[in-house]
């Protein structure tokens, strides 16, 4: 193509962009790929220490924004824009007023690929299926001639939901124990994409450096996150070794054939 390759990445939360899909990014931006990331969310409500410390959702907020900011140099990532909810209320957002927000930075930035959470969520979080869902339909209204008068539209090539297997998981509960949210009454937990379903499969081996700083960035998670500097060998591995997608939407290739790389098709 002579144009440059785009890719954009919608994501709910600050950290979201380095623990997902950190590898991801990196590769990219260093081969010459340009990286975007529409965050929906500063992680107002995503405080780890002592209750009593915590500065409040305003200040948190902005000191999320400033970390991210920060992984997002360390990823190569061109420009990070965010869509202002509240972190923990995004399903709760309008969706014709979210929906349309992607959308502007679509037809704006133009990318060719596009990558976000699965329907599931990961672990059924509720801000990441509702972002998964918005940017589906956003990629659909893009690309509409008819659903905006103010901006031309733009169709997206390939649209990617990120597709964590058990081992991902595993290493993840490693350190963390089991992910579960609770929501309305239900105990959710880990869904694996079971490997055959597993479309396409990145080699990220190479960044697991870049992605470990952008990951120390998020200082106010550490707590949380410093632990995963220790994994075993196997772990980290599956951890920062590879990053699975499945191709939810694709103009240009198909097939059971697995992908190296999310621009097949394309380049």
């Amino acid at each position: 193509m002579t144009t440059p390759l785009k890719l954009m990445c919608v994501l709910a939360h600050p950290d979201d962009e380095s623990l997902g899909m950190g590898g991801t990014l990196a590769k990219y931006a260093a081969e010459g790929v340009e990286t975007y990331l529409v965050t929906a969310t500063r992680g107002e409500r995503g405080w780890f220490g002592d209750e009593k410390d915590n500065p409040g959702l305003d200040a948190l907020g902005k000191m999320r924004e400033a970390e991210l900011l920060d992984a997002a140099r360390e990823l190569g990532i061109r420009e990070v824009k965010f869509l202002d909810y509240m972190d923990g209320d995004l399903d709760q957002a309008n969706p014709a007023e979210a929906i349309a927000k992607i959308v502007t930075h679509l037809r704006r930035v133009r990318p060719h690929v596009v990558i976000t959470f699965d329907p599931n969520g990961a672990y059924g979080h509720p801000d990441h299926i509702a972002i998964c869902q918005f940017t589906t339909a956003a990629v659909l209204a893009a690309a509409d001639p008819d659903y905006s008068d103010t901006s031309s539209p733009h169709r997206v090539i390939k649209l990617y939901y990120m597709a964590w297997p058990k081992g991902k998981f595993d290493a993840y509960e490693s350190v963390f124990g089991e992910l579960t949210m609770h929501v309305d009454g239900t105990a959710r937990r880990t869904t694996p994409w079971p490997h055959w379903a597993v479309t396409t499969v990145i080699d990220t081996a190479d960044y697991w450096n870049t992605v470990w700083k952008a990951v120390s960035c998020h200082k106010t998670q550490l707590a949380a996150y410093g632990q995963l500097e220790h994994l075993s060998p196997e772990h980290h591995k599956a951890l920062w070794g590879t990053q699975e997608y499945y191709r939810a939407l694709s103009l240009v290739n198909g097939g059971r054939a697995r992908e190296t790389d999310l621009f097949e098709g394309l380049r």
